[in-house]
């Protein structure tokens, strides 16, 4: 297969004007009391290491994109025919994994996210015919594509590179500014239903295992912790290719629905050192058992979410959040099949649903 990964010169560099979280209310409206703030106290002492690289508005527009100026799917433009055969060349035993939590009221959620699920009557109607049929139906109150094991859409985020508030230097994935796509009625553009379902070659990387244990807040995976752990599961970084889909293991999912005040104000992570890696393995998608996927308080504290910024606006490139792989690890199954459909849910940001892991 040729080599088409992504050369170093093409990923955009990063520069230092990137205006403050707390200017722009971002993470002070999620609730979340600043990046800074989650440097102090608790975790303080969290080990951070110093691989990170900031990053900030590319001084180069990161479009037209490498798919083309019009394209919608990013990343899921790499299930070809070639890369699906060569996923499903890895199921062996037929066995699958779920890989997705149960969306239920007291997940933890990212700031004010609400989460309400109703039965309209009881039952909601009927009876019908002579049979007398009854049914129930339900109705659901929520940010549908970002809560509980959730996928980021192309739609999801962006970087302001002009002034507050001009929508037309509001950029997301492929250049599209919000003036272009915003709309209260759902995207116009980049939607969840463009894109193409994907069936990757997925490869699980136990960092928690190779630490003993779950990672602290703050604490960044690197490059050298995903050779070790790669190692410690006999593979080597040849094992991620075009299309894959990579997932990080921290051990962080063991604080949900058990300590969620704690597993929503900080978390492990990858940082830019791995995150520049992923893209130029011309990855499909990367999942954690975290919130975020990436590193959270940040190395560089007055960022907000820069490897979301980096992987998917600029490279189109999806996270899946809130993950777990209790079962697979439980079977030492490091290498599958990832398998997940976006609900087409039209000009949403992102999708519910559950992904599932083939062996």
């Amino acid at each position: 297969m040729t080599d088409t990964r992504v050369p170093a010169d093409r990923i955009a560099e990063p520069e230092s004007d990137l205006p403050s979280p707390d200017r722009r209310g971002f993470l002070k409206t999620a609730g979340l009391a600043g990046a800074a703030g989650l440097a102090v106290g608790k975790f303080a002492a969290a080990p951070v290491a110093q691989a990170q690289t900031a990053a900030a508005p590319a001084a180069q527009p990161w479009w037209p994109s490498r798919w083309g100026a019009d394209d919608e799917k990013g990343a899921s433009n790499w299930m070809t025919p070639q890369n699906v055969l060569r996923a499903a060349a890895l199921i062996r035993d037929g066995q699958i994994y779920r890989l997705g939590r149960t969306y239920e009221t007291g997940m933890p959620m990212f700031g004010s996210r609400a989460f309400a699920l109703r039965i309209p009557g009881s039952p909601t109607g009927g009876p019908f015919g002579a049979n007398k049929l009854i049914f129930h139906d339900e109705f659901i109150a929520t940010e549908i594509g970002q809560v509980g094991t959730q996928f980021d859409g192309l739609g999801h985020i962006g970087l302001q590179l002009g002034r507050d508030g001009d929508k037309a230097d509001m950029r997301y994935y492929n250049g599209n500014s919000e003036l272009e796509i915003g709309d209260a009625y759902g995207l116009k553009k980049l939607g969840v239903e463009k894109l193409n379902p994907i069936f990757a070659v997925g490869t699980l990387i136990d960092v928690a295992g190779l630490k003993g244990g779950m990672m602290d807040a703050g604490q960044e995976i690197t490059m050298a912790d995903v050779r070790a752990a790669l190692a410690r599961q006999q593979m080597g970084e040849d094992a991620i290719g075009e299309g894959a889909a990579v997932c990080f293991h921290t051990g962080w999912g063991s604080l949900w629905m058990k300590n969620n005040d704690r597993y929503n104000a900080g978390c492990p992570g990858i940082g830019m050192e791995v995150g520049r890696w992923l893209i130029g393995r011309n990855v499909t998608l990367v999942g954690a058992d975290s919130w975020p996927v990436e590193v959270i308080p940040n190395p560089d504290k007055s960022l907000a979410f820069p490897i979301h910024a980096e992987m998917q606006a600029k490279n189109g490139i999806f996270f899946h959040e809130n993950l777990t792989f209790d079962t697979l690890l439980a079977d030492r199954k490091y290498r599958f099949v990832y398998s997940f459909t976006p609900v087409p849910l039209k000009g949403a940001t992102g999708s519910a649903g559950c992904p599932v892991a083939i062996t």
